[in-house]
């Protein structure tokens, strides 16, 4: 007993010294999920609903409600942050950047994770202001380590052709309020064990990156548009720890095995607020499964076109909620493959009770969504329901899937092994310094590093050692630092 409690009084003093970015650890988990999820996907059909029949009265309308919000503005342009009103789903709340000045990147270049240099996208994502972040021209940025993006950012690559590959690649861990919106991402490669900048203030030593394109863990109020994702070493998109208020939409998804994850582990309970909306998406060529895998949350999955796997599409443990509506599922020629769903490594006694629904989905050569729970009442969520959009439109609806003004895929550069330079044109650098209609040329250094981190780190490291000689303590180390 006199052993657990020097421990938790030493555990206790070490939290109190720590860093901003590990304290906003404790407060996201805390993150509480809308209380009724079956509004939010109800919300989506409606907006769907609205689209679809405002598309007859203008001739810029494709009944994509996110589209149609933004892009029937022909000077969308000169107001690019009217994209933040434009979401739909668990993630309509991100933000990003809003209300912010305009940083213009203008050097592709990532020389020095530890110090930015002023003008690349490493410095503009660290800052700790909002920012609406756009590009000078078309770049491939091809980065050293994980790019580490700091809250209440936009990265807005319309207009330009934007390709991140690497080392990574984009992290977002313990943040909110981000839009990641027409960027490819591609060849992303594990990196690590090395120390990189998280803010203008804090530098910190990560340990080696799994190669996710993108990574959300434990953050919330996030949106990922019209992306191109392909080629990474693990996920394209991984979602864990806690993270929820989320939207993926309008991607296109290709060649690669472990599209999405969703939740951590089957043991991990903070998972159980985790609620995610995917829509638009165009799930493509050479993907083999998990569009996404799901743990303990719920999935609002809307008007997707499923058009290959090899494996299954939509896989669970833990039993997760999975909303299936208005999606086009085309089956693989594989007679074993046919099954859209895939309980995993369950039971069916055990997975009986799960609630999987498959509402307005057309099922083509020979694909078959397996429901179970409230999934198999025709009374599931029918009061005031508004039917989703009949996948006979899915090919409009996800006709712009990926990212808009140039390839909706990789396909021009695909190649495994962190990236290729073809077709690649990137701007110089830019010492900065100017300021013009408000939009931010990247002025300011960021300070020298410190070595607080490296201190905390060698604590910690002796706290454990500690801890794991008398008598198995660890255990309750995560739980403290929750």
């Amino acid at each position: 007993m006199r052993m657990l409690s020097f421990t938790c009084i030493l555990i206790f003093s070490l939290l109190t010294t720590l860093s901003p970015p590990l304290i906003q650890a404790t407060s996201f988990n805390q993150t509480l999920p809308h209380p009724d999820p079956e509004a939010v996907a109800l919300q989506v059909e409606r907006r769907i609903l609205a689209s679809t029949v405002s598309k007859a009265q203008q001739s810029c309308g494709t009944g994509n409600p996110i589209d149609d919000c933004w892009k029937c503005d022909p000077n969308w342009s000169n107001n690019r942050q009217r994209l933040a009103e434009c979401g739909i789903g668990f993630g309509q709340a991100a933000a990003g950047g809003k209300g912010g000045q305009i940083y213009v990147v203008t050097d592709s270049s990532d020389h020095d994770v530890a110090n930015p240099t002023p003008g690349t996208l490493r410095h503009a994502v660290i800052q700790t202001e909002p920012l609406w972040i756009i590009f000078s021209a078309n770049m491939q940025i091809k980065l050293k380590h994980e790019l580490i993006v700091n809250s209440h950012k936009t990265i807005d690559g319309r207009g330009a052709n934007i390709y991140i590959t690497g080392g990574g690649c984009i992290t977002l861990q313990y943040v909110s309020n981000v839009i990641i919106h027409n960027i490819h991402v591609y060849n992303c490669v594990p990196t690590g064990n090395t120390n990189i900048r998280s803010s203008p203030t804090h530098v910190g030593e990560r340990g080696k990156s799994d190669g996710d394109g993108i990574t959300i863990f434990g953050s919330r109020n996030i949106w990922i548009d019209h992306c191109a994702l392909s080629h990474c070493t693990d996920g394209l998109i991984d979602v864990t720890m806690g993270s929820t208020a989320i939207t993926i939409s309008n991607n296109y998804f290709s060649h690669h095995d472990e599209v999405m994850l969703m939740g951590h582990d089957d043991h991990y309970m903070p998972d159980k607020g985790m609620q995610v909306t995917i829509a638009f998406n165009h799930f493509g060529q050479g993907l083999i499964q998990r569009m996404p895998r799901c743990r303990h949350g719920y999935f609002h999955v809307v008007n997707n076109d499923f058009t290959e796997w090899k494996m299954y599409a939509i896989g669970g443990s833990a039993s997760p909620t999975i909303n299936s509506q208005g999606n086009r599922y085309m089956a693989p020629s594989d007679p074993s493959a046919k099954e859209v769903t895939k309980r995993v490594d369950t039971e069916e006694g055990d997975w009986a009770g799960w609630n999987w629904r498959t509402d307005g989905d057309v099922l083509e050569n020979g694909a078959y969504f397996v429901p179970s729970g409230q999934g198999l009442s025709n009374q599931y969520v029918k009061a005031a329901s508004v039917e989703p959009k009949s996948a006979a439109m899915i090919d409009q609806l996800t006709s712009t899937a990926g990212v808009l003004g140039g390839p909706r895929d990789n396909g021009d550069r695909i190649s495994y092994g962190g990236g290729t330079t073809t077709g690649a044109s990137s701007s110089g650098g830019s010492s900065g310094g100017e300021d013009f209609f408000g939009m931010i040329f990247g002025n300011a250094a960021p300070p020298s590093t410190t070595n607080s981190s490296n201190i905390f780190l060698s604590i910690l490291i002796i706290l454990v050692v500690y801890i794991t000689t008398s008598d198995g303590a660890l255990l309750s180390l995560p739980l403290l630092l929750l």
